[in-house]
C-alpha cells in the first residue's frame, strides 16, 4: 500500500509541475504553444485555461490526500 501511495505521489508530482508550467503567466507562459492564448473577451480567460485550472486544482487536491495517507500509514508503522 505504502508503494502505491509513493507512485502516485511522485507521478502528481510531475504532473503538477508540468501543468503549473502551462499556465499563462503575466507574461503569455507556455500555454501559448498549445493554444491558451486566445482569450474570451467575457470571462477573460479561455476555455482551456479554465480547464487546466480545474485539472490543476483536482491533482493537487490527489496530491494532498497522498501525503496525508502516506503520512498515516507511516506514523502507524
Amino acid at each position: 500500500m505504502i508503494a502505491a501511495l509513493e507512485i502516485v505521489l511522485a507521478l502528481t508530482s510531475v504532473l503538477l509541475i508540468v501543468l503549473v508550467l502551462l499556465h499563462r503567466g503575466k507574461g503569455g507562459g507556455l500555454s501559448d504553444l498549445f493554444g491558451g492564448g486566445v482569450s474570451s473577451s467575457l470571462g477573460g480567460s479561455s476555455v482551456a485555461e479554465r480547464n487546466l485550472d480545474r485539472i490543476t486544482i483536482a491533482l493537487g487536491l490527489i496530491w494532498a490526500a497522498t501525503i496525508v495517507g502516506l503520512g498515516l500509514l507511516l506514523k502507524n508503522r
